[in-house]
């Protein structure tokens, strides 16, 4: 079983990388078929395979199968959590020493 800091490191290795920008970019305009993703990346159905496995498993994306064809959109649910959880990492709060007297 996964742990929270594993699940919320997928987040932002979903995140991490350029391509994977680019495919989150072309998915603002809503659900894309990956063959036209195959297209627009110009990259073979193995890379984009991978790239959209890490997005999916980090639940900012969503897909669906029709036919022989993937479709994938971004998830409004999975938005909202990396959203959320962003702030919640860069959040400061008044107990930096976490209540011990580490550091005074």
């Amino acid at each position: 079983m996964a742990t929270v800091y594993e699940e919320q490191a997928k987040v932002f290795k979903a995140l991490c990388d350029e391509r994977r920008l680019r495919i989150l970019e072309l998915l603002h305009g809503g659900e894309k078929c990956a063959c036209v993703l195959i297209e627009e990346m110009g990259m073979p159905q193995s890379s984009l395979s991978y790239h959209m496995k890490i997005l999916c498993d980090s639940g900012i994306v969503i897909s669906r199968e029709e036919g022989k064809w993937t479709h994938y959109q971004i998830s409004r649910q999975g938005r909202e959590k990396a959203i959320a959880l962003l702030k919640e990492i860069t959040t400061v709060t008044d107990d930096g020493c976490l209540g011990k007297r580490c550091c005074k």
